[in-house]
């Protein structure tokens, strides 16, 4: 039965999949964008994501021609920023190298940055019905089960198990129908939690379901703790407007606007009384700018009470992050504090910005109005 593997998919497919996703059935753009969007994402999460990107840059041109901030201004909230970056810059290569026409080679595909060979063969099946395999989370899941084959999928010697048998399923027509037909039944039947065994079309000769092993395929990798940081945030406010400041190019949130970030909250009292800005604390503590190194240098702005706010934990993939913010209302806008590469804005134009989703919750509770 595991011949006609990729039938029974097929027709499961017709009847039980996906058939109103907005990239279905379209072009390589669109197709392009929804597959990174997508990885380590859900498509629930995806989709007004994937809305609002198109209605800015509704192709290639488009894309290519906005600014790098413009772009992470649209995918600001869904993480993995690095997906955002590499997406501008292959669309500028495109339009650059290929007269702004989505290359048609797998090869030329895959040089593209943020692109792998599980995508770039995702874009070749959908979009032109190119005989590809895929090899993304839910597949991997669904061979792993199915097959029998156990090892964290991420392992090379397992990984290449798993590529053999998604070559080896091809079917001769409907690619584009079988390759969605994979990725659905990841989504909906197959998956990590709770799989819905009992309705999968190719539980039959299913080796996890057969053998009572389901919950043990895919083989999870021991998971070790995450290692835990530690940050303080400085939402420092005059008016309606607040310091932001322009995080590297490279690491968490790489490229977006971010408030002054220091290693917890003595370092950004510290910095401000640098800056001249007279501090009480939450605890009542005044810190005095005389006091910090070279304070004497800066004008001192007139008294501001620093709330400490409540303290939240935002995990990212390798690491968790315990930010503490802190609040600062000043009277007097201090020049000083303006650096290249930090702005005042106000902050209904901050929330417009390129800002990490963590940032923009900060803002709409505890800066607004």
């Amino acid at each position: 039965m595991t011949s006609n593997f990729s039938q029974r998919l097929i027709r499961w497919q017709r009847k039980h999949g996906r058939h109103d996703l907005p990239w279905q059935g379209a072009d390589a753009y669109h197709v392009w964008l929804s597959e990174i969007m997508l990885q380590q994402t859900q498509v629930a999460t995806v989709l007004p994501y994937y809305q609002r990107f198109i209605a800015a840059f509704p192709d290639i041109p488009a894309l290519a021609a906005a600014t790098e901030e413009q772009v992470l201004a649209y995918w600001s909230g869904l993480g993995y920023y690095a997906r955002g970056r590499n997406l501008h810059a292959a669309a500028r290569i495109i339009a650059d190298k290929y007269h702004g026409e989505f290359p048609r080679s797998f090869e030329q595909i895959v040089e593209l940055p943020g692109i792998g060979r599980s995508t770039a063969a995702a874009i070749c099946a959908l979009a032109w019905h190119e005989r590809r395999a895929i090899l993304d989370g839910n597949v991997k899941r669904v061979l792993a089960r199915h097959c029998g084959i156990a090892g964290a999928p991420g392992e090379k010697a397992v990984e290449a198990l798993l590529w053999e048998q998604a070559e080896a399923r091809l079917p001769l027509r409907d690619i584009a129908v079988y390759i969605q037909a994979q990725m659905d039944l990841g989504a909906t039947l197959c998956t990590r939690n709770s799989p819905k065994c009992g309705i999968c079309p190719v539980q039959d000769d299913c080796v996890a379901f057969q053998g009572g092993r389901v919950s043990e395929l895919p083989t999870r990798r021991l998971r070790k703790a995450k290692p835990e940081r530690r940050t303080a945030l400085l939402l420092l406010l005059h008016g309606s407007d607040i310091l932001l400041e322009k995080r590297p190019g490279s690491g968490i949130w790489g490229g977006l606007w971010c408030p002054p970030q220091f290693e917890d909250e003595a370092a950004a009292l510290a910095w401000s009384a640098k800056e001249g800005i007279g501090i009480t604390s939450g605890s009542g503590v005044y810190i005095r700018p005389e006091h910090a190194l070279s304070a004497s240098r800066y004008p001192v702005n007139s008294e501001s009470r620093c709330e400490s706010l409540q303290t939240f934990t935002h995990s990212f993939t390798h690491f968790k992050l315990h930010i503490t913010p802190l609040r600062l209302r000043l009277s007097h806008r201090p020049q000083s504090v303006q650096q290249a590469g930090s702005l005042w804005l106000d902050v209904e134009t901050a929330l417009q910005a390129a800002i990490p989703k963590p940032v923009r919750a900060l803002l709409e509770e505890y800066c607004r109005g």
